[in-house]
């Protein structure tokens, strides 16, 4: 079999959250929706004249000559998952990971190397809905626009490497829905580097600085599901930044948060850094005794 070395821009799409999906609609139904979230996507590579590798169950791998093309179809493969319509209580999402460096292409049509096994764990990476990529990627893209929409995140550590990866989130949404303005009043009170609390429904979950954004949502690709007529499917995610956590919205009907005894905050596709102690609300205003308010401290 001949081998031949050549430069690709390799991804990795999955469909988020399929293990909760399948315990929650069942093998024959989830099967069924995974499967045509996967056709949509390989229409969609196809498009962008990528090449398709391999499916492996919720998972396709793909190739192309171009990271320009790449970035381009993983942010149309979101934003057609965005508009399909919810079925069976469900919204399906992808997690992406694209990275771009040298493979050994067989006359098969698969590829090996470093820039594949790289572009496998920058996918594990990805949240649902979230687009992840190397700075190599970043620093071989030519068109300004999508230059414009990487955001450069903490470098991640990955096993066999010594030196920590550089990592961009490539922004897909409408220009309208990136505008998130840090609200913080008080900056001097931020808590950095320390662990944070939060409590859902008897559920205690703590989050370490510099862990991976926690997704809160009625959809069931989220960590923590939100069973609100009035939650988004994802509705919002607590991230960590240089040992600083932020709830970010993203909803249709914002987020309420109070911090200690200051007055609530109503946010909508913005964003807020967590201090003290308080609580949030998914969609509805803050009501006592709610059974969808979440309590978070440090």
């Amino acid at each position: 079999m001949g081998k031949t070395q050549q430069n690709f821009a390799v991804m990795f799409a999955d469909v988020a959250g399929s293990t909760r999906l399948y315990e929650r609609v069942g093998d024959s139904i989830a099967n069924q929706m995974v499967g045509d979230a996967i056709k949509l996507a390989s229409d969609i590579i196809n498009k962008h004249h990528g090449t398709i590798v391999k499916t492996i169950g919720d998972e396709v791998m793909c190739r192309f000559v171009d990271a320009n093309q790449a970035l381009r179809c993983a942010c149309e493969i979101n934003e057609t998952m965005e508009k399909q319509p919810i079925r069976n209580g469900v919204g399906l999402f992808f997690s992406i990971g694209v990275h771009w460096g040298t493979a050994i292409l067989q006359d098969d049509g698969d590829i090996f190397g470093d820039v594949v096994n790289l572009a496998a764990k920058i996918a594990k990476i990805a949240k649902s809905r979230q687009i992840i990529t190397t700075g190599t990627t970043q620093r071989c893209l030519t068109s300004k626009a999508l230059k414009s929409k990487c955001h450069e995140l903490e470098p991640v550590h990955v096993k066999g490497r010594n030196e920590a990866v550089p990592i961009f989130e490539v922004m897909w949404e409408p220009d309208e829905l990136q505008c998130m303005p840090t609200i913080v009043g008080h900056s001097l009170d931020l808590i950095s580097n320390k662990p944070l609390n939060i409590y859902y429904q008897h559920r205690k979950q703590t989050l370490q600085p510099g862990s991976h954004a926690y997704t809160f949502g009625r959809g069931a690709q989220c960590d923590q599901l939100v069973a609100s007529t009035l939650a988004s499917r994802v509705h919002a995610r607590i991230e960590s930044r240089q040992g600083i956590f932020f709830l970010v919205d993203e909803s249709t009907n914002g987020t309420y948060i109070k911090i200690d005894n200051k007055s609530p905050i109503f946010l909508r596709h913005q964003e807020l850094a967590l201090q003290g102690s308080g609580t949030i609300s998914f969609g509805e205003e803050l009501i006592a005794g709610s059974e969808f308010v979440l309590r978070f401290n440090f």
